[in-house]
């Protein structure tokens, strides 16, 4: 098992209570199985910490609110982003869906609330009347009353219908951090800076009682589904239960290693959800208090993977804001560079092996030094997140793909933007040279892949087929065809010269997040959402092999210069080598915050760094750490580090 990454944010129920959100403050949604504690998926598209989550009313949509000003709205059921709300002059610190879903409250630090028409994205309403940001929004059950706490210490409460200011709670001594109403719609909750929670008669805005004893600031109020008990998360890393009635503190939940910012009951209100700054979501049973799961993560994302051109070092990329090195052979991690303020999305060694490329969610292409992890050059220009890198056959230009739509040449040596190439209607995602390096293929959410003239910067040919967004694409090492991976679940074979379709290949059963050839131009590899990788038979369209064992997405793949080795980099958080020939699983690499650790099939493993926290053994129930069953063990599960990791390395 291994263990998270970023600050938790907020957290929320689905309608069932079988699923749980939690926003991050590395931007990333992420969605759990509240009943087995897997980790279903992680949405990424924010620019900046997502600050809250909500679902839906019916449980089939995800609303977002983050720093970077938007709110989206995401597609639980796949993780697709449907809707990006545009309109706040400050971060999104809340948001809250209408009783019937139709309609969308967000609260910004730009002291406005602004209502949204979900099913158009159009801005129904601002209300204006905060002297500072709103930290917090909620609806009246009976979806006609909008709650809203600020900074300015005050709550209050809107006519939803005419956008009217009906009433103004004051009372608190400092910010207003949550506001949650009562299930009959009668009382309002709400958790303050000034270390208290008050309850409010909502009809008259009479304050009808303090609840003291947090030490730290109130982040979030939440009422169980029958209005007896009320919830609080604070800085002081607790948790406590009320008596709403009595004012008398039931019980204190205590576990979280740093401040707890959001607390959210299940539907049954059996259970409580805390998300922390301790990068966990903990579920409690409320009627004893004991804490059930913890939700700990994978350290983050691997989004991207490359083999240098020796096929002795793999290079990964990811969302923990690392790009780490790595010994094929050993499974060894060599070196970790550091730099990038968000996600790394793509990495690319140079032709020659001595440099490095990495595209990032902080705008920016860097160029490394392989040899001594020296950054030597950022690349600065595009508008939006990097989401693909790749360098020309030469070695002397760099190619970027970005959220912004475009396309951008680099000169390696000046540091010099070259060229930019528009044209396509959405975010670019994939990015890849022909092998002689005289064009460029782009693919796009725009459901396109583009064949570009580099010289000129013209567009050849487009490729048209697909009917979701183009994730990955790639050209055969013998330049005669170009392969697509999209969000349609397919995987097209073009031929470059003509831009024939050759073959749809078909059977991933969530979309298709990478390709790549082999080096013969015989096979070609894919890494979908559906976990697998899969292996085709280019000259007769049939697949050839399914590889298993990933825990989420796999977000791309890669040969390795030999054709026998396959590595695929996934959502779970870990990097796989495969045996191409026999499809099995050589070795498992997984990056940790302070270390690494590397893993055989047969259980044998070796690790580097302070892994503490990030990797341990589990037997039934109980934990060990790494190395404490080795003495009861017939020979030992660790292996040396500069030892193969499976026979034949």
């Amino acid at each position: 098992m291994w263990a998270p990454a970023s600050p938790c944010n907020a957290v929320a129920w689905s309608r069932l209570g079988d699923l749980l959100a939690a926003s991050h403050e590395d931007g990333s949604v992420r969605l759990w199985d509240a009943v087995t504690g897997q980790a279903i998926r992680a949405m990424h598209g924010h620019h900046g910490a997502a600050m809250t989550v909500a679902f839906s009313p019916d449980g089939l949509l995800l609303a977002s609110g983050s720093s970077d000003r938007t709110v989206r709205l995401w597609e639980v059921a796949t993780g697709r982003a449907l809707t990006t709300f545009e309109g706040h002059s400050h971060g999104v610190r809340s948001v809250a869906w209408s009783p019937d879903g139709q309609t969308l409250a967000s609260g910004s630090s730009d002291k406005t609330v602004r209502l949204w028409e979900v099913a158009t994205g159009r801005l129904l309403r601002a209300f204006k009347g905060h002297t500072l940001g709103v930290r917090s929004v909620a609806f009246s059950p009976d979806g006609q009353t909008l709650a809203s706490g600020s900074s300015d210490k005050t709550v209050r409460l809107w006519r939803v219908r005419s956008g009217h200011a009906l009433r103004c709670l004051e009372g608190h001594t400092d910010w207003v951090l949550g506001v949650a109403w009562s299930p009959d719609g009668h009382a309002l909750a709400s958790g303050s800076s000034d270390r208290t929670v008050r309850l409010w008669d909502a009809g008259s805005g009479r304050s009808l009682r303090v609840f003291a004893g947090h030490t730290d600031w109130v982040f979030g109020v939440a009422w169980s589904a029958d209005g007896l008990t009320l919830a609080s998360g604070s800085l002081d890393r607790s948790v406590r239960l009320w008596e709403p009635r009595s004012g008398r503190a039931l019980r204190v939940l205590e576990g979280h290693k740093h401040g707890v910012c959001s607390v959210a009951f299940n539907p049954a209100g059996q259970t409580l959800a805390s998300g922390s700054r301790d990068k966990t979501v903990r579920l409690w049973e409320v009627a004893r208090g004991h804490a059930l799961r913890s939700f700990e993560g994978h350290t983050d994302w691997v989004l991207h993977a490359a083999f240098s051109p020796d096929g002795h070092t793999l290079a990964s990329a990811a969302d923990d804001r690392t790009v780490r090195l790595w010994e094929v052979g050993s499974g060894r991690a060599l070196r970790t560079f550091k730099g990038h303020t968000h996600g790394i999305r793509s990495v690319a060694f140079s032709p020659d092996g001595h440099a490095l490329a990495s595209g990032s969610d902080d705008k920016t292409v860097r160029l490394w030094e392989v040899a001594r992890g020296r950054l030597l050059r950022s690349f600065e220009g595009h508008a939006h997140a990097i989401r693909a890198v790749a360098f020309s056959p030469e070695g002397e230009t760099l190619a970027s793909a970005s959220d912004d739509r475009t396309v951008r040449l680099w000169d390696i040596e000046s540091g010099r933007a070259l060229r930019t190439f528009e044209g396509h209607a959405h975010r670019v995602c994939s990015v890849a040279w022909s092998p002689v390096g005289l064009t460029l293929a782009s693919g796009s959410d725009d459901r396109t892949m583009r064949l570009w003239e580099v010289a000129r910067g013209r567009v050849i040919r487009t490729f048209e087929g697909h009917t979701d967004g183009i994730r990955g694409v790639a050209f055969s090492p013998d330049g005669l065809l170009l392969a697509s991976g999209a969000d349609d679940r397919a995987v097209r074979l073009w031929e470059v010269g003509s831009g024939r379709a050759l073959f749809a290949f078909e059977g991933h059963t969530r979309g298709v997040r990478g390709v790549a050839f082999n080096p013969s131009s015989q096979m070609l590899a894919s890494g979908s959402s559906d976990k697998t990788v899969r292996l085709w038979d280019v000259q007769r369209g049939r697949l050839l092999r399914t590889l298993e064992g990933h825990k989420a997405s796999v977000q791309g793949v890669a040969f390795s210069p030999d054709g026998a080795l396959l590595a695929s980099a996934s959502a779970d958080g870990t990097l796989r080598l495969w045996d191409v020939a026999t499809g099995a699983c050589l070795a498992i690499l997984l990056p940790c915050p302070e270390g690494w650790a590397a893993f055989s099939p047969d259980g044998r493993y070796k690790l580097g760094g302070d892994i503490a926290g990030s990797f341990w053994h589990v037997i039934g129930l109980c934990r060990f750490e790494p190395g404490e069953l080795d003495p009861y063990l017939p020979s030992p599960l660790r292996i040396p580090g500069e030892e193969p990791l499976w026979s034949g390395a």
